[in-house]
């Protein structure tokens, strides 16, 4: 039997082990923090509780396949968003509301939007041939070169490579002539880590997903039931999780990983080890890489930061809705001078979830958990968040605005992230909140690999490798690098 350790109980960490454990192998996660789950994780304070990262999830599919891979029963209930999610805009009293049902969705648009249900569904047929034509060959595959990559690339329907060449603002505005229209339809790229200006158009499947595909869903009881159902199985299949143990450097042997060393000194040694830390910032901190250098870190394109804060208050909100989206008027000027000129007070916009609408358990007896998340630069670009009061400040008084009610003197919990926090926390170069951005060279097999180019014996799963950021991709990422261990093992 093959011992495995792997570093980080992030959502890609617990998955691998629990696919590892169900194959025979004998797996031990280790974990920095105090809790399981990295970004997916879960504040409790002053009665409240609070989701601290990923609010929704889509792609459902994807964990109904890893339940069967693992043959287990799904462990948490998740039910599908309906509306999607509204949107407000400043100084228009109007709420959107972004139904998968087209014909409801476009008679919000009549006024602004003549014809939005024809131009919805040509613009949704789009997306739906670049998901159909590139899911599964360039997202669900491991890629041993970028030659092996290329030659998959060249399977995609040529009738997509002048969707290469745009952004996914430009291919929006292709489609839809209003401002509401393309911010609304545009916002979906920002859940990318970056903005519509500088996202390639060719993630304007993403919308097929929101509105066609599989939609978004939330879990019952709030998000972090997933991270402690996977911690259920994972007890079962006798995988042992330790925490507050941290990595920080190691030994090798003959091209391979002997073992890791955490900051007592301690030596934890395996036959196979898989990395739930961000893949590019452990290569750089860890095993201390030259082509993971600071120097060529800084100059790797990497996601936005986000401004997170949780609110517990009293009293009841029923005039706002569970996921809602309050845009600002500077939309396009902020999202192209966000990294250039970051001091602007008015945010382009900001994300308030209120947990406790369909999760009452959140929240003292007639009191709600709000959770609100705004895209900031990351500390590249603003090394210093002395103002992070004055910013929050800003926005709880916005909000307060346009729900018609001032929520300031009902705050009795609050708790506020930077993109400091989320660094020293999670180990988020820069506060970058999704690690590396997915540009065309930083995607693929231009992406960090999910095996080390140097230890046979050591894989990556989750941020900054294959394929991508966000949950689904978490449980794709981590079938693709079981898929290499396993092969790894045999071979041995």
């Amino acid at each position: 039997m093959k011992n495995v350790l792997i570093t980080g109980a992030g959502l890609g960490g617990l998955a691998t082990g629990l696919r590892l454990a169900k194959q025979g192998f004998a797996v031990e996660i280790i974990e920095k923090n105090a809790k399981a789950g990295g970004r997916l994780n879960q504040i409790s304070k002053d009665g409240f509780t609070f989701d601290t990262g990923p609010s929704f999830f889509s792609m459902s599919y994807e964990f109904e396949e890893f339940a069967k891979d693992c043959d287990i029963d799904l462990p948490f209930e998740y039910v599908e968003l309906d509306p999607l999610y509204s949107v407000n805009f400043s100084n228009d009293p109007k709420t959107y509301f972004l139904h998968k049902d087209i014909k409801k969705l476009a008679a919000q648009f009549a006024d602004v939007e003549p014809g939005f249900e024809k131009k919805m569904e040509k613009y949704l047929r789009k997306s739906g041939r670049l998901f159909d034509d590139t899911v599964d060959i360039v997202i669900k595959n491991n890629f041993d070169s970028v030659l092996h990559y290329l030659v998959a690339l060249m399977r995609v329907n040529p009738v997509h490579l002048p969707v290469l060449a745009r952004s996914f603002w430009k291919q929006v505005t292709m489609n839809f002539t209003s401002k509401e229209a393309r911010q609304i339809i545009s916002l979906v790229a920002f859940f990318l880590g970056r903005t519509p200006f500088d996202t390639m158009a060719v993630y304007t499947l993403l919308s097929y997903t929101e509105f066609r595909h599989d939609g978004y869903y939330n879990v019952k009881g709030g998000m972090y039931n997933i991270v402690e159902g996977l911690l259920r199985e994972l007890e079962k299949a006798g995988v042992k999780i330790t925490y507050n143990t941290e990595i920080v450097d190691f030994e090798e042997n003959n091209g391979q990983l002997k073992s890791l060393i955490d900051a007592t000194g301690k030596s934890r040694s395996a036959d196979i080890f898989i990395i739930n830390a961000d893949a590019a910032v452990f290569r750089s901190s860890v095993f201390r890489r030259k082509a993971f250098s600071e120097r060529r870190m800084q100059k790797m394109n990497w996601t936005m930061g986000y401004l997170t804060f949780y609110l517990g208050i009293k009293g009841k909100l029923p005039q706002v809705n569970h996921h809602n989206y309050y845009l600002g008027t500077n939309y396009q000027e902020y999202a192209l001078q966000v990294m250039k000129n970051p001091d602007t007070p008015e945010k382009p916009y900001y994300y308030v979830n209120v947990v406790s609408k369909h999760n009452p358990g959140c929240a003292p007896e007639g009191c709600e958990s709000l959770f609100f998340v705004c895209p900031v630069p990351n500390l590249l670009f603003k090394k210093n968040w002395d103002d992070r009061d004055k910013i929050v400040d800003s926005i709880i008084h916005d909000f307060s605005k346009r729900i018609g009610q001032d929520i300031m003197p009902d705050i009795i919990s609050k708790t506020i992230y930077t993109p400091e926090d989320w660094q020293s926390q999670f180990n988020l170069y820069k506060g970058s909140g999704l690690g590396l951005s997915h540009t065309m060279g930083q995607i693929g097999a231009f992406r960090p690999k999910n095996w080390d180019e140097k230890f046979k014996n050591t894989f990556y799963v989750g941020a900054s490798t294959i394929p991508g950021a966000g949950l689904p991709m978490a449980i794709i990422s981590s079938k693709l690098v079981t898929e290499r261990v396993v092969k790894f093992a045999d071979k041995g």
